[in-house]
């Protein structure tokens, strides 16, 4: 029987592009795009889209029957700096529809389970270099303690109900399909967008900030690599470090001024100084290169040579 993906929360940051990829390889019939409202033309039109509040199981539910779901794929979720501003509303939409998937997988109604982490389950206490995959974690945001509620919730799922969930702790993501959302990372996105248009950037992080990164096109490969992967290879049920570049935007900055030499760069750090400083500035991703081979193919240099080329012609 082959598989049929449903993915929550389609058109966000990551949703596009894996719905792309997914699409590819099962089948645009077989992946089943969906969010609380319309996505963009592309997505609406090169697959199946259903509109579906993540919070609302029998919604989920509804969807599941009708298309004979197989793999669910949650993506909705408030992010770091905008669940500062909603911290109820945040723990609500993360917490809840994650336990609607959980549940339908417990009830027998799907098979599989993709839910991403984020290093924001980390706080100040965790070690700032290389952090392990197990290590002391006291996040600060309502976005980190949800992530880290999340993690465990999966591997409880997994040990007392048998259910194949798998997740990544993702660093921050950079793409160029979608606009910048509401995370602490996301102005190593905006600085891409105000460079190719000539303007001026403003960073609201301090220049010196390091923090972990990950090009986005190394991220959709390392969810469907990790889903792939024989089930009895997957040894962490909670989430998988996943590392690939580290910089601060500086670094970033100086990285795009061979390609425009006339760019400037203004810091000016906000409420998202204090979330970046209690994250760590590296990972270690060993468990993830160990149980399933995970390797990164972007660097600094071919990540903004390829942001760029982008860009420019979208």
């Amino acid at each position: 029987m082959s598989e049929t993906i449903l993915i929550l929360g389609a058109s966000g940051q990551i949703g596009g592009e894996l719905t792309e990829k997914l699409r590819n390889i099962y089948g645009s019939n077989h992946v089943i795009a969906s969010d609380i409202r319309n996505g963009n033309d592309a997505l609406m039109n090169s697959g199946p889209f259903e509109i579906i509040d993540a919070t609302d199981k029998d919604g989920i539910l509804e969807v599941v029957q009708k298309y004979k779901v197989t793999q669910i794929y949650l993506l909705a979720a408030m992010l770091s700096a905008t669940g500062e501003q909603f911290p109820q509303k945040a723990w609500d939409l993360n917490m809840s529809s994650l336990f609607n998937v959980l549940n339908l997988a417990k009830d027998g109604f799907i098979k599989y389970v993709f839910w991403p982490s984020s290093i924001a389950v980390f706080g100040p206490s965790s070690p700032k270099i290389n952090v392990p995959q197990s290590t002391i974690m006291e996040p600060t945001t309502v976005y980190g303690i949800s992530k880290l509620s999340g993690e465990r919730w999966c591997a409880y799922y997994n040990k007392k109900y048998g259910i194949d969930v798998r997740s990544l702790r993702f660093p921050g993501l950079i793409g160029w399909q979608s606009s910048p959302g509401g995370g602490t990372t996301d102005y190593a996105v905006d600085i891409f967008y105000k460079a190719v248009a000539h303007q001026p950037f403003e960073c609201f992080l301090a220049e010196n900030t390091a923090l972990p990164m990950m090009y986005m096109d190394d991220a959709i490969r390392a969810v469907i690599e990790l889903m792939e992967t024989d089930s009895k290879k997957i040894k962490v049920r909670s989430s998988y470090n996943l590392g690939a570049l580290s910089f601060t935007p500086k670094t970033l900055y100086e990285s795009l001024l061979p390609l425009f030499p006339n760019f400037e760069i203004k810091y000016t750090p906000d409420f998202r100084q204090e979330i970046a400083e209690s994250w760590p500035e590296s990972i270690d991703d060993s468990s993830a290169r160990n149980d399933w081979d995970w390797q990164p193919q972007f660097d600094l240099k071919r990540m903004v040579d390829d942001m760029c080329y982008n860009l420019r012609n979208k």
